[in-house]
């Protein structure tokens, strides 16, 4: 047996290889909700990690491996290639399939979860807009995925939103840049595949009757067009109205778009301009810049627009020293002020982008504002206690799901 790793854990030495996956006993295994896999697919924890482990040929593990690791490179949303088991064989000799290793995303489920529940109107857009932005994100980097479902596709919270991730890359291909046909079949092949998920659910009478599955694809091709033209139409601007360019990039930017650049060209009474448009994760990266947190692009939204408050509050001209001190002053304290036994509830950043929320409805309630203080008290007793521990997600009620997602 050879193991291939991009991250060094002796642990994984210790695994029953000379096993089918299959027939792994269920002390290596944690239960943990999947889409549907054409592969053998289980859950594994070792030193407090949760790895997914996946049965097939080789050729095909080290190609999804190898896309993962590309996709990673240029911080796409998918999930981390761990490594490649090959040469495996029984304790008899038989050979046994490749199993590529995936780090399990935290806080996360897969969208076909949610479809065999009941869907609030206001969960169901938030889940497809979500969507819609990860396949738009998809072919700005020249990513055609070939094989996008509910299964394949990943969600977890973003300030009240939803962030998509890719799971499954192995029919995926990376180029520099996409056609129209390449585009338009990767589009297709969702179109179908989704069609036949929501199909097969509704068969097993675990899809909602509100939801009828042609009007799902209709709706998210439909998204995913609208978005695709507002980040790469060319736009005709007159010439005494040239800070139009300049609104149209700070649309983008709020949108979550970055612009590498714009190209210019004149035409009769003005210019045209296209926004070299190259990839999504504004406003994450710029709070990783000047602070260090790793959060979804919603999120970083909101915890930007709160130090930018600060900074204005506090009459400093220096982003960067702004920066530092409302990490260390607002930041810090309000995520050690949540009890141990509740921080597996929500990721870090999530609770303190619904504090941001909670205290802008008690400011509201009370007409004046409250404060941090309280605001934290009252949301640690009132609102996260009784959330369920999305880190695990294990067992939960299928009514009490959606109710859960809810910010």
């Amino acid at each position: 047996m050879r193991i291939t790793s991009a991250l060094i854990d002796p642990a994984l030495l210790d695994l029953p290889w000379h096993v089918p996956l299959e027939e792994w006993p269920a002390d290596h295994l944690v239960a943990l909700p999947q889409g549907i896999s054409r592969h053998v697919v289980r859950f594994v924890k070792l030193n407090g990690a949760v790895y997914a482990m996946k049965e097939t040929r080789e050729r095909i593990a080290e190609k999804e491996y190898d896309l993962l690791r590309a996709l990673e490179r240029i911080d796409f949303p998918a999930v981390q290639a761990i490594a490649i088991a090959t040469d495996r064989q029984t304790p008899e000799g038989e050979p046994l399939e490749t199993v590529l290793v995936t780090r399990h995303l935290q806080f996360s489920l897969p969208y076909r979860a949610l479809f065999s529940r009941v869907l609030r109107p206001e969960t169901m857009n938030r889940l497809l807009d979500a969507l819609a932005a990860l396949i738009v994100r998809m072919h700005l980097t020249g990513f055609s995925w070939g094989d996008c479902s509910l299964s394949n596709t990943l969600f977890r919270r973003d300030a009240g939103s939803f962030a998509a991730y890719l799971v499954d890359a192995e029919t995926g291909n990376l180029y520099p840049k996409l056609s129209e046909g390449q585009r338009s079949e990767d589009i297709e092949i969702l179109r179908l595949n989704i069609f036949g998920e929501c199909l097969d659910l509704q068969a097993a009478e675990l899809l909602h009757e509100s939801i009828d599955p042609e009007s799902v694809v209709d709706d998210i091709v439909a998204r995913y067009e609208r978005l695709w033209h507002e980040v790469t139409y060319e736009q005709e601007v007159a010439k005494d109205a040239r800070h139009h360019i300049e609104r149209r990039i700070r649309r983008l930017n709020e949108m979550g778009f970055d612009v590498a650049e714009v190209s210019m060209s004149t035409v009769d009474g003005g210019y045209r301009v296209r926004p070299k448009v190259v990839d999504a994760g504004y406003h994450t990266r710029r709070l990783m810049r000047l602070t260090g947190l790793d959060a979804e692009e919603n999120q970083a939204r909101q915890l930007l627009n709160d130090l930018d408050t600060y900074r204005a509050e506090s009459a400093l001209t220096d982003e960067q020293q702004a920066a530092h001190r409302w990490l260390t002053e607002v930041f810090e304290p309000v995520v050690r002020a949540v009890p141990a036994n509740l921080r597996r509830k929500l990721e870090p950043q999530e609770i303190f982008s619904q504090i941001i929320q909670h205290k802008w409805l008690l400011s509201e309630r009370a007409g004046k504002d409250v404060g941090m203080g309280p605001t934290v008290q009252s949301y640690l007793t009132e609102v996260l206690v009784n959330k369920p521990d999305e880190q695990a997600v294990l067992g939960v009620e299928a009514e009490e799901l959606d109710s859960a997602l809810m910010p």
